[in-house]
């Protein structure tokens, strides 16, 4: 199921919490999961995204299995083969260290992995018949994650630590961007295959994006829009729990015309 939300020029795939290497009591999807990044390059050969975006949660450990990891390699193979830049963050489940490994060399193929956060984002610029767009790849982040690089601002909470780190960007709204991130926003609905703070400590008010282009998320499992169309939950390609039974996953297409 493909769903579209506006326009042309600019197309990318967005998808999130491929969760590699998961087993659902005790057993393995690893077989699942091959089939539908087989079924997500059989949509790219037919729709022909210029990126692919991943919204974190690509493994579903921190140490991933030599199973997952391969998967994970022919999938990216795969997608750069194609000439399709792949936009990839890491997410709560994934090590930000062994996600940014060799990032800097892999970009050079249009591989590009988000690095360990450190108070700073560069974003990658893709562009098209409009001009271009600026794609900003912020991964996973707690509060001291944060707090450790502004350590006389205020965060004490996730929606304090992504509004700080997305207010120091320095994005220039004037022009097209995205934004890539993995949090738990506010008014989103979860499923039990989620980890979800008691008391929704981890919440992050959807205010912090304003300004953007289109908000790519990971973290939850459904694909959902988020009080807008431009603010969207890809959701997980799998169902991953008995929560999930009737939801209808998908993969989300956008497309970027003119600024506005």
């Amino acid at each position: 199921i493909l769903n579209y939300i506006a326009g042309v020029s600019m197309k990318f795939f967005h998808i999130s919490d491929i969760h590699l290497g998961k087993k659902v009591n005790g057993y393995s999807m690893m077989d699942e999961q091959r089939y539908i990044l087989g079924e997500i390059l059989r949509m790219a050969d037919e729709e022909k995204p210029d990126a692919v975006v991943i919204a974190g949660d690509i493994y579903d450990r921190t140490y991933p299995s030599p199973e997952a990891v391969a998967l994970c390699d022919e999938f990216l193979f795969q997608l750069s083969s194609r000439s399709i830049a792949v936009l990839a963050i890491s997410g709560n489940h994934d090590s930000p260290e062994r996600v940014a490994f060799g990032s800097r060399i892999f970009g050079r193929s249009g591989i590009h992995l988000s690095p360990v956060y450190d108070g700073h984002v560069e974003p990658v610029v893709l562009s098209d018949e409009y001009g271009s767009v600026n794609f900003y790849m912020l991964p996973f982040i707690r509060p001291y994650d944060v707090r450790r690089y502004f350590p006389d601002e205020e965060i004490e909470t996730y929606d304090d630590a992504v509004k700080k780190a997305v207010n120091d960007l320095g994005v220039d709204f004037s022009v097209r961007n995205v934004l890539i991130t993995h949090q738990f926003v506010s008014g989103a609905k979860n499923s039990d295959s989620e980890e979800v703070m008691v008391g929704g400590t981890n919440q992050v008010e959807v205010s912090a994006f304003a300004g953007f282009d289109y908000t790519a998320l990971g973290h939850l499992h459904r694909p959902q829009h988020v009080k807008s169309e431009i603010v969207r939950y890809s959701g997980a390609p799998l169902k991953y729990s008995t929560s999930e039974a009737n939801d209808t996953k998908s993969v989300t297409v956008a497309e970027l015309r003119i600024k506005g």
